[in-house]
């Protein structure tokens, strides 16, 4: 029986809309950004302008200048630790967002000033905090250690964009029967979940014999998670070798995520398996992207008793919302 669109059966159709979620989110790479380079940014569903000052800082504020609505980012240029409208040369310092200099005028009016960002820069990439009510950060971008370890071999990238939410993107990996059905996993050994920090933080492991360029040994994949943006996944329990992936996802808007992925392996393992392990780890998630491209997002999915984790990620990642998810 075929049911027309508008009926019971076309809401079927439809995605539920989900908010965007709060926390540190990657915007850029820092070796993309030289000193007194500026580029224009679109996340969180608005325009921002990213510049370096002449400290080595890096600075975020709204694109709009409050004078006649110029993109601060096209033509716009980085004088100290401010950034100067291509317009009329109005200047805003990065850090408070305020207007410092008006080149023709004495007086700078108080209402010139943009919306400045938290920011960081660890681990290779430079975060933004996002909150929906303007809340300041509650918690730092954590350290890699392993990505600044000259014992690990120089971390590779990988950059993509991807039409689908990015809650959809993180629970994918508490979906464990997608890893048979998507990525021809044999089988998916169960899962342990631990919380930390108050219950923001989230770490998955699960333990299982492996054949290893080393031998066989009993190794435990171990995935941190930090809010919805970050997260890391580590290899353990080969005796002084390891792997690394840490990954950053961005909402550019509700319907549309970047994600930021480094990969890295201890350089003795680099020529025996490093190579294998950044292309398995690649091709995974290309394998993904079909499945993300085509997806509608399930405010109230029909579970089974197989999804036990993927009821308990959501409950968790209600937490990142200002309002419910």
């Amino acid at each position: 029986m075929s049911v027309e669109p508008g009926t019971a059966g076309g809401a079927e159709q439809r995605s539920a809309e989900l908010p965007l979620p709060n926390g540190w989110f990657a915007v850029a790479w820092s070796r993309d950004l030289a000193e007194g380079d500026v580029q224009r940014l679109r996340y969180f569903d608005r325009e921002l302008a990213l510049f370096r000052g002449r400290s080595g800082r890096p600075y975020v504020l709204d694109a709009y200048c409050p004078h006649l609505g110029a993109h601060l980012a096209e033509g716009g240029r980085v004088v100290a630790e401010s950034l100067r409208c291509p317009f009329h040369g109005w200047r805003y310092d990065g850090e408070s967002g305020r207007c410092v200099e008006i080149p023709y005028c004495q007086r700078v009016p108080p209402q010139a000033r943009v919306a400045p960002w938290e920011v960081q820069e660890r681990n290779h990439m430079i975060f933004v905090w996002r909150h929906a009510e303007g809340a300041a950060p509650s918690w730092e971008v954590p350290v890699v250690p392993e990505l600044s370890d000259p014992a690990w071999s120089e971390p590779r990238r990988l950059e993509l964009e991807v039409p689908v939410h990015m809650q959809d993107m993180h629970e994918n990996n508490l979906d464990p029967v997608h890893f048979q059905f998507v990525h021809g996993m044999p089988e998916v050994p169960p899962s342990e979940i631990a919380y930390g920090d108050g219950g923001r933080t989230m770490r998955v492991q699960h333990t299982a014999e492996r054949e290893t360029p080393f031998g066989k040994f009993q190794t435990t994949l171990v995935r941190e998670s930090w809010g919805l943006g970050l997260a890391a996944v580590r290899t353990e329990g080969i005796p002084g070798a390891g792997l690394l992936m840490f990954s950053s996802t961005a909402p550019i808007d509700a319907r549309n995520t970047r994600s930021r992925w480094l990969f890295t392996v201890t350089r003795n393992m680099a020529d025996l398996a490093g190579e294998e392990f950044i292309q398995s780890l690649s091709s995974g998630v290309m394998q993904d992207m079909r499945i993300w491209r085509n997806k509608i997002h399930r405010a109230r999915p029909v579970l089974c008793e197989a999804d036990a984790h993927l009821g308990e990620f959501r409950k968790w990642a209600r937490q990142f919302y200002s309002r419910p998810a």
